[in-house]
């Protein structure tokens, strides 16, 4: 893990922290990012991932700590932009749900392609597809739960201000981050791929070492 990465990570969380217009929203929001962080710490020697894709969850975890800090609702910067792109709402939360698709497609589509779960990538392209549309909806629902538990903070952490078709939206929003991560960066991502596998697999690696102590 670059110390870069993680600077920025924890910097970026201690600001997020300080002041947030709600606590309990904050930490709903955050939390995400931080069982990522945890994830990626656990999982650096044994499967270490592509520059990109490091860079890509980066962002996302910055986007859901900015998010946290202000509420999806009320990011300044997007409130600037209401009368210049003529938004009728800030629509920070829809660029949170891009990128939902947007990164775990492509930390999918490593997975498949790293452990040749699917060969063919027609098929693969559409799993991850359908993955991420899934897991969209998983979160939505997660969502109303936790509006439903804490009805005081619902609007906050639901952040649908007053649009009908805000979950809707969202999950079609997840869906077009998918495809585009797809057709945008499967090139890159390839090379990527290529050049951490032959790392990966060289003799006194971290991870051939691991391998081999669970082979043993």
């Amino acid at each position: 893990m670059k110390i870069a990465w993680i600077a920025v990570f924890i910097i970026v969380l201690v600001w997020s922290g300080i002041n947030p217009k709600d606590y309990p929203t904050w930490a709903l929001e955050v939390a995400p990012a931080v069982i990522g962080l945890a994830m990626l710490v656990a999982t650096y020697r044994a499967f270490p991932l592509t520059p990109l894709l490091y860079t890509l969850i980066l962002v996302h975890c910055l986007v859901l700590m900015v998010g946290g800090h202000y509420t999806y609702a009320e990011v300044p910067l997007f409130d600037a932009l209401k009368p210049v792109l003529n938004f009728e709402r800030n629509n920070f939360d829809k660029l949170g749900h891009l990128l939902q698709g947007f990164v775990p497609a492509l930390i999918a589509r490593e997975i498949l392609i790293r452990h040749a779960v699917l060969t063919s990538p027609a098929w693969r392209n559409f799993f991850i597809v359908c993955f991420c549309l899934a897991l969209s909806a998983v979160y939505e629902i997660l969502e109303w739960a936790v509006a439903e538990i804490s009805a005081a903070g619902a609007e906050a952490f639901l952040g649908t201000q007053g649009y009908a078709w805000d979950t809707q939206s969202d999950m079609a929003f997840a869906l077009a981050g998918a495809v585009l991560a797809l057709v945008m960066l499967g090139r890159l991502h390839d090379v990527q791929i290529r050049n951490i596998t032959t790392r990966h697999n060289q003799p006194g690696s971290a991870a051939t070492a691991a391998r081999e102590r669970r082979e043993s």
